[in-house]
């Protein structure tokens, strides 16, 4: 019976961390660590997309590359540890800091602008920028999507990371109330379990 009320009280927690299913601001994130045997360098990339304002917020930084940088991309949609082609932007994300080994980067881009996209990408989702924001969308949250930095000493790519969904801080706190519960329940069982014993009669003798 135990363990029935432990489990019924784990599924509700779980259960409320469902995040809402027509959210409009998904978050992911992903340290960045070589991509390939000899380079070095490490980093952070933040991605936020936001399907009521249609734009996709980029903030990463970096240090320790081997070469200085060159270009920065979103690559999908390829199952991990595999190598795809360039989904955001052509050439390189726009203003990406160029001839560093270390530095940061922030920009917000429009994802009804095709510009955003490589054209085999967009080609591949329907050939319009909002089928190509979908498919972004969805490949990130196959966990399908990576974000890499390009050195030249690395041109294929130095550092990357594949693109994970950010717990919304709601969802934290309500899986911190059902363990919060659980808890609750176990300790409201044992002092039953123990006010029990101590009412028993003792043996006789």
């Amino acid at each position: 019976m135990r363990r029935l009320v432990t489990c019924a009280a784990l599924s509700l927690a779980v259960a409320g961390m469902s995040a809402p299913a027509a959210a409009a601001i998904h978050i992911f994130s992903t340290p960045l660590s070589p991509e390939v045997p000899g380079a070095t360098g490490s980093g952070l990339v933040t991605v936020t997309f936001d399907t009521t304002l249609d734009t996709l917020e980029i903030t990463a930084s970096w240090s320790g590359l081997t070469g200085v940088t060159t270009v920065a991309h979103i690559h999908c949609c390829v199952a991990p540890p595999g190598f795809v082609g360039v989904a955001v932007t052509p050439g390189t994300l726009p203003g990406f800091p160029m001839g560093v080994d270390a530095g940061s980067y922030a920009v917000v881009l429009d994802l009804d602008d095709p510009a955003t996209y490589t054209t085999a990408f967009r080609n591949a989702n329907g050939f319009t920028p909002s089928g190509a924001a979908a498919g972004l969308l969805a490949g990130i949250q196959r966990g399908e999507a990576y974000f890499n930095i390009h050195s030249d000493r690395f041109r294929g790519g130095e550092i990357r990371g594949f693109l994970a969904p950010v717990p919304e801080p709601g969802a934290w706190a309500m899986l911190i109330a059902g363990f919060g519960a659980i808890g609750s329940v176990m300790r409201r069982r044992t002092a039953s379990a123990s006010e029990r014993r101590q009412a028993r009669p003792a043996p006789a003798g």
